[in-house]
């Protein structure tokens, strides 16, 4: 089994907290990082990463024209499906591929997962089991029904055809846009259980996250956690810090509580992983070659600009005042691309242009 999560360098600590909890409780697991930043830091590292893997190494295609119409936020999620198929492609040994969210950690082997991947080609979680939390109804609504801090598949022609698809629908649209009905990589899998053969595992011991405290029963007995008699497996500490902290204030019920006593002790872990400051890490692409700070209300203008979007080899080369200036200029008729060439050109930015819209190799 390959468990990776996706990070920029700022999430390193997290990553670090959650690969010491898969080697604890899975020491046969291999462990891999996606990191989107142009090089790997120094500060990146940990004795529990089996391997951190760039975004950029593993693309197919021209990755800054990709990356550079992504926020920070969006960045780490653009990349998952294409690095699902790295995986696929490169470790063709393995059978078994699990994707976690850095700010996730492991309290025991996977034991149902393992044993569901046997047979099933996709396993996703939803946020909700139950009803009665209306915020967190709206909210699932809104950002998307499966959990995608979790996502498991296995070797096999329909989980590879479903990797694939949406990778194709994140090289297209992963952003955080949800008046659009889009959310990062999430939103897209409410359809996938109408397209493919999908495993909707309702185990409450998986992905239990800060929209699982209502009502959520969990015990401690003998030394082991238990949600509703069912055993923990991993927690997703989603809103690490004051969203959690909120919503135990107003969802547990009041004095020592056993999800209260384990985020105490991943507070612990998560801080000391953080001992080197690796959280303050400036992201690379969030600044041109120059050195100068992208402009994001200009990322979404690019990316809602086909034609300088795929017009432009290396938009990192350029700068917000040569990118707003492109951008300014209207083209219509045979001669836009003319046009936007002789732009580019004035303006010193290295171009090469499409004929068409070529998304995926």
């Amino acid at each position: 089994m390959i468990i990776f999560t996706s990070i920029c360098a700022n999430y390193t600590h997290k990553a670090r907290a959650l690969a010491e909890s898969v080697k604890k409780h899975m020491p046969d697991a291999v462990f891999m990082v996606c990191l989107t930043e142009r090089e790997i830091p120094k500060k990146v590292h940990s004795k529990y990463f089996d391997d951190v893997i760039l975004s950029k190494d593993m693309w197919e295609g021209n990755f800054n024209r990709y990356i550079f119409k992504h926020s920070i936020v969006e960045a780490s999620t653009a990349v998952k499906g294409q690095f699902f198929l790295y995986l696929m492609e490169h470790y063709p040994q393995e059978e078994q591929f699990v994707y976690l969210d850095p700010d996730c950690y492991v309290y025991a082997d996977f034991v149902e997962l393992r044993e569901l991947l046997k047979s099933r080609p996709i396993v996703v979680c939803p946020h909700l089991l139950q009803p009665g939390n209306i915020d967190m109804e709206l909210s699932s609504a809104a950002h998307g029904v499966y959990n995608l801090g979790f996502l498991a598949v296995n070797r096999s022609g329909e989980a590879e055809r479903f990797v694939r698809w949406w990778a194709q629908r994140l090289y297209l649209f992963c952003y955080d846009d949800i008046q659009r009905g889009i959310f990062t990589d999430q939103k897209w899998i409410d359809l996938a259980p109408c397209f493919f053969d999908v495993e909707i595992l309702k185990h409450r011991g998986y992905d239990f996250a800060t929209w699982s405290l209502m009502d959520c029963g969990m015990t401690k007995e003998n030394g082991a956690y238990y949600v509703k008699g069912e055993p923990l497996r991993f927690i997703h500490f989603s809103g690490y810090g004051a969203v959690i902290e909120k919503c135990m204030k107003d969802w547990l019920p009041e004095g020592e509580h056993s999800f209260r006593e384990l985020y105490r002790e991943y507070t612990k872990r998560h801080e000391a992983n953080d001992a080197d400051g690796v959280s303050k890490s400036a992201w690379s692409y969030g600044v041109y070659d120059s050195g100068e700070k992208i402009d994001d209300a200009l990322r979404i203008r690019y990316r809602q600009n086909d034609e300088v979007m795929f017009g432009i080899e290396d938009p990192f080369a350029a700068g917000n005042k040569q990118l707003k200036r492109i951008l300014g200029k209207k083209n219509k008729g045979r001669n836009k691309y003319q046009k936007i060439k002789k732009s580019i050109q004035k303006d010193g930015i290295k171009a090469t242009f499409m004929k068409g819209l070529n998304y995926l190799k």
